[in-house]
């Protein structure tokens, strides 16, 4: 028998539309102290934000390319976005408000870009009296640039069978 407060757990999830959270509900989420005994599986629809009205507005299908260099060396569009808006502010952190990602986060993905490469892709300087900064190194603005065209290269290629993959889909039926 559930308590109370799992069976408002429940209640709550199911109310959610399917898609928007987990769907599953557990003794756990009551805040029991005791391991979940049963996992309950809520049906699942197509969630509102999955709506054709919604559809109608989505971007064109697309590719996003992630290059990968083995030894779980990528280069990716989140690395390559990152790259793009240090290179327009001047600033790690700026970069990563834009992209709503925190600062640390920033930091370790350009730590991680720079060790990939044989030479840096950002050198940055510390803050003080004139405030600190980041600029794409040469090397930095050629990468950036190269993983562009392949990006762009796929994306002309791929523009026809994406088109016919798109075509293939169901349609979302409205809610």
């Amino acid at each position: 028998m559930l308590t109370p407060a799992a069976t408002a757990a429940i209640r709550n999830a199911a109310e959610r539309p399917a898609g928007c959270g987990s769907g599953n509900v557990s003794a756990a989420d009551s805040g029991a102290s005791r391991p979940p005994l049963t996992r309950l599986r809520l049906p699942r629809a197509v969630p509102d934000c999955h709506s054709r009205a919604m559809a109608k507005n989505a971007p064109p299908p697309g590719l996003r390319i992630r290059i990968v260099f083995g030894d779980g060396r990528m280069l990716g569009p989140g690395k390559a976005e990152l790259l793009e808006r240090i290179a327009r502010t001047g600033s790690i952190a700026a970069a990563g408000r834009e992209m709503r990602m925190s600062y640390k986060r920033a930091w370790m993905l350009i730590e991680t870009l720079n060790a990939m490469f044989r030479e840096p892709l950002v050198e940055s300087t510390r803050g003080g009296p004139k405030g600190g900064g980041a600029v794409l190194t040469e090397t930095g603005h050629a990468v950036l640039r190269h993983y562009q065209e392949v990006v762009a290269a796929a994306a002309a290629a791929g523009k026809k069978p994406v088109a016919t993959l798109a075509d293939l889909l169901k349609d979302i039926p409205e809610q």
